[in-house]
C-alpha cells in the first residue's frame, strides 16, 4: 500500500475531497495542514492514516523540520498539494525527504508569473509583454515601457486578488500607495474573453482536458459588488473557436514540462481569435470548478486524480454531457443576512436543472466578496444546451437576491 502526504486538507473546502480520493483508490493519506485534529473536516478525519499539525504552512523551513520529525521512519511515495499557497513548500518537502515529483525551482516556474511568462516567451508562445517590478520605481518604469492600460498584479498571486486594471500613471500612482510591499507584474492589458484550459496529466501526457468560460471575465466581477460572477464550463470543447487556446494550453505544458496532476491554465481569445496566455498554475482550478467539471460529466475527478498522481491510470470514462455553471451570489447589505428572494422562482422555473446549491442560511454574517469569490453561496447550473445554461445562469444573477442588515 502506497503513502501519500498531502499539504493542506482541511481548507479550502474541496481539499477534504481529494483527501477522500486517495484513500478510495487504496494508498494511505498522510496530511499536513494548521488546524488542530480535533478540528478537521470529518471527510478529512475518515480518510488519514495519520495527522502532523504545523504551525504556518507557509514557514517551508520549518515545515520540513517539522514533517521530518513527526514522520519518523515512515516513507512517502507522493507528496502533494492542491492549494496555490503550498505547492512551494510541497516542492520543499519532496527535495528534503527524496520523494519523486517536480522540485521546487520546476515548481518556482508555476508560481513566478515573471519566470513563467519568461518560459512561455522563450517557447516562441504569445504572452502579454509584461516587467517584473520590485519597487514603485520599476511599477513606473514597466508601465511606461508598456502603454497603458496595463495589468498590475502580483508575481505570486492568485484569484484575481490584489490584481489592477491601470488606466494612467495617476491610478497607478493611487494604486502603488494601497497595496502591499510585494513582487509585481505590469503586463499589456489584452482586451479579450477569459477562458480556462484544465488538465489532468500523466508524466506530463494530458489524459483529461477542460475548457471554462468567465462571465464576465474575472477582473470585472472582482471589482464590481453587484455582478454574479459565473464560471461555465463548456461542454463541447471541440468548437472551433476554443482550438487555439487549447493548443496554446498544450504548448505551455511542453515548455514548463509538466509532470503529474491539475493544471490550471487561463487564456485570453480576442476578437480576431488570437489565443494569449494569461498564467498556469500546478494544482486544480479553484472556487468549485472541479466540482463543475464533475456535473458536466458526472464522474469523481478527486479520485480520477488520485489515480493519476499515485497510480499513473486514469480510468474516468468522459463523456461530457452537460455545459455546467456555478453562479456566485453577494448579499445586498451589511451584516447578518436576513432574507432571500426569488429561490421559489427560480425552482419552479428550472429546478431539475440546478445540480446543487449552497447558500448562507437565515441569520449567518456575509462574507467579505472582496476577500472570497465564494461570497454568501452558489448555485450550480447544467443542461446540454450552452445557451439554454446561460440563460439559466443570468436568471440565477439576476432574480435570486440576498439581503443583509
Amino acid at each position: 500500500m502506497k503513502n501519500v502526504l498531502l499539504i493542506g486538507c482541511a481548507y479550502p473546502p474541496e481539499l477534504p475531497y481529494f483527501a477522500r480520493g486517495i484513500a478510495q483508490i487504496g494508498a494511505r493519506v498522510y496530511g499536513v495542514d494548521q488546524w488542530p485534529e480535533g478540528n478537521l473536516p470529518p471527510m478529512t478525519k475518515q480518510s488519514l492514516s495519520g495527522y502532523c499539525q504545523v504551525d504556518s504552512l507557509i514557514d517551508e523551513e520549518k515545515v520540513v523540520e517539522t514533517v521530518r520529525r513527526w514522520a519518523g521512519n515512515i516513507t512517502f511515495d507522493r507528496i502533494e498539494s492542491l492549494w496555490e499557497p503550498t505547492v512551494l513548500v510541497t516542492a520543499r518537502l519532496r527535495e528534503a525527504l527524496g520523494v519523486p515529483g517536480m522540485q521546487y525551482d520546476h515548481v518556482l516556474r508555476f508560481r513566478d508569473k515573471d519566470k513563467m511568462k519568461q518560459a512561455v516567451a522563450a517557447a516562441g508562445l504569445r504572452t502579454p509583454k509584461h516587467e517584473r517590478a520590485n519597487s514603485a520605481d520599476e511599477a513606473r518604469e514597466g508601465a511606461e515601457k508598456i502603454g497603458f492600460p496595463v495589468c498590475f498584479k502580483p508575481i505570486a498571486g492568485a484569484g484575481s486578488e490584489n490584481t489592477y486594471r491601470v488606466e494612467s500613471m495617476e491610478d497607478l500612482e493611487a494604486i502603488l500607495k494601497r497595496t502591499p510591499h510585494v513582487d509585481h507584474n505590469v503586463e499589456e492589458w489584452i482586451e479579450a474573453e477569459e477562458y480556462t484550459f484544465d488538465t489532468l496529466c500523466i508524466d506530463g501526457r494530458a489524459v483529461f482536458e477542460n475548457v471554462s468560460w468567465y462571465r464576465p471575465r474575472p477582473l470585472v466581477g472582482r471589482s464590481n459588488e453587484w455582478i454574479s460572477p459565473q464560471t461555465v464550463t463548456l461542454r463541447d470543447i471541440e468548437a472551433p473557436e476554443l482550438e487555439a487556446g487549447k493548443k496554446l494550453g498544450r504548448d505551455v505544458l511542453k515548455a514548463l514540462d509538466h509532470e503529474s496532476g491539475y493544471t490550471h491554465m487561463e487564456w485570453y481569445r480576442k476578437s480576431d481569435g488570437e489565443a494569449v496566455f494569461g498564467e498556469i498554475a500546478c494544482r486544480p482550478p479553484g472556487a468549485h470548478t472541479v466540482d463543475t467539471m464533475n456535473f458536466a460529466n458526472d464522474v469523481d475527478l478527486f479520485r480520477g486524480w488520485a489515480s493519476c498522481v499515485i497510480d499513473k491510470k486514469f480510468d474516468v470514462e468522459i463523456e461530457r454531457k452537460y455545459n455546467c455553471a456555478i453562479i456566485f451570489k453577494r448579499a445586498q447589505g451589511k451584516g447578518r443576512i436576513q432574507r432571500i428572494d426569488g429561490l421559489d422562482r427560480i425552482l419552479a422555473s428550472f429546478g431539475e436543472h440546478i445540480a446543487a446549491m449552497e447558500l448562507l442560511p437565515i441569520g449567518a454574517h456575509r462574507r467579505d466578496w472582496v476577500k472570497t469569490l465564494l461570497s454568501d453561496g452558489f448555485v450550480f447550473v447544467r443542461h446540454p444546451d450552452l445557451q439554454a445554461t446561460c440563460d439559466m445562469a443570468d436568471r440565477v444573477g439576476t432574480d435570486l437576491q440576498l439581503f443583509a442588515g
